[in-house]
């Protein structure tokens, strides 16, 4: 398909559904494609722009492998160092051989404080007043007392408090915190001017609101943590997830035998229908770069198809609006 036709079918796709947000394709040597659909804010009847930032929930976990992925060309991370090195006395139930690499490819078998495979995405999942989730390090009770569910690097199993965690030890290897490390290693260099981890409370003109269902008032607030972390919780627009994509694949964020080794496949997800890599989903039988995120009032799927030079972001601000849109590509 096209870059042109992938416009159009995206673009029909949203006019069919009840798609609220915003939709990007760029293309080698042509104008980027870039449109807006239904409401930023319902309450206030603001439409939605090119320029909004939306929430992108676990697509964040692109922005945090690449952290990292910078940190291990710098030298103060290893892939197969062992997070006890930086973890200490803290969560004295993740197995003291559990590695970056294996929290980077969901293979670390640690427990998790989030079971996506259970309940509704718009239900009360976190055990702890979202409000108390400000900075990574007060993940730590979230994350604590939770056991090993398999060995390190044998099976994988999407994770989030491995993200979490990620960004835990990234913060100690460099005694940076965690939002301020992602706008140094990947948002200023890539030039993602409109990208950040902003309160859910401290709401701007700028940041669309995020909504349970396709209409009614309710948003996401009591549901995700005040301020995100590595796994999820970054603000950001279509253009600069464009402005990304680029950095990323023209040298601009990490080297290029960690740019292979991240996004070199590792597992294969039957059920999701795609491969993993090291922080990167892959499509099933093509080099499609994928990044996706899913959580109550974000939902949204932004990748790069090396085969064309095409890159693409589709980003909802409500619950499951991006997936009637997305549903009209082939994701082979």
């Amino acid at each position: 398909m096209s870059a042109t036709d992938l416009a159009t079918v995206l673009d029909t796709a949203a006019r069919a559904s009840d798609f609220s947000g915003v939709i990007r394709v760029d293309r080698p040597g042509a104008a980027p494609v870039s449109r807006a659909y239904g409401l930023a804010d319902r309450a206030r009847q603001i439409p939605a722009t090119v320029d909004h930032r939306f929430g992108v929930a676990s697509i964040t976990k692109g922005f945090t492998v690449v952290t990292v992925g910078s940190l291990i060309d710098a030298g103060q991370l290893g892939w197969n160092q062992p997070v006890r090195t930086l973890l200490g006395d803290d969560l004295p139930l993740t197995d003291d051989r559990v590695t970056v690499a294996q929290l980077l490819s969901h293979t670390s078998g640690i427990g998790d404080y989030l079971d996506e495979s259970e309940g509704e995405i718009t239900d009360y999942v976190l055990d702890v007043p979202v409000h108390r989730l400000d900075h990574t390090e007060a993940y730590l009770p979230l994350l604590d007392g939770r056991a090993q569910v398999e060995e390190p690097g044998q099976t994988f199993r999407y994770n989030n408090a491995g993200f979490v965690l990620l960004a835990l030890v990234a913060e100690r290897a460099t005694g940076v915190a965690f939002a301020e490390l992602v706008g140094q290693r990947v948002f200023t260099p890539a030039g993602m001017s409109h990208s950040g981890f902003p309160r859910s409370d401290e709401p701007t003109a700028d940041l669309a609101r995020h909504y349970l269902a396709a209409d009614g008032p309710r948003t996401n607030v009591l549901h995700l943590p005040v301020v995100g972390s590595g796994d999820g919780g970054a603000a950001t627009t279509a253009g600069d997830l464009a402005a990304f994509w680029s950095a990323l694949l023209n040298g601009r964020l990490v080297s290029p035998e960690t740019l292979a080794r991240l996004t070199t496949p590792v597992s294969e997800v039957a059920d999701e229908g795609m491969r993993y890599g090291h922080g990167f989903w892959l499509g099933l039988t093509s080099g499609t770069l994928i990044l996706e995120g899913y959580d109550a009032g974000v939902s949204g799927r932004s990748w790069h198809d090396p085969a064309t030079g095409t890159t693409a972001t589709v980003i909802a601000n409500w619950s499951d609006g991006a997936w009637p849109v997305l549903r009209a590509v082939d994701w082979s």
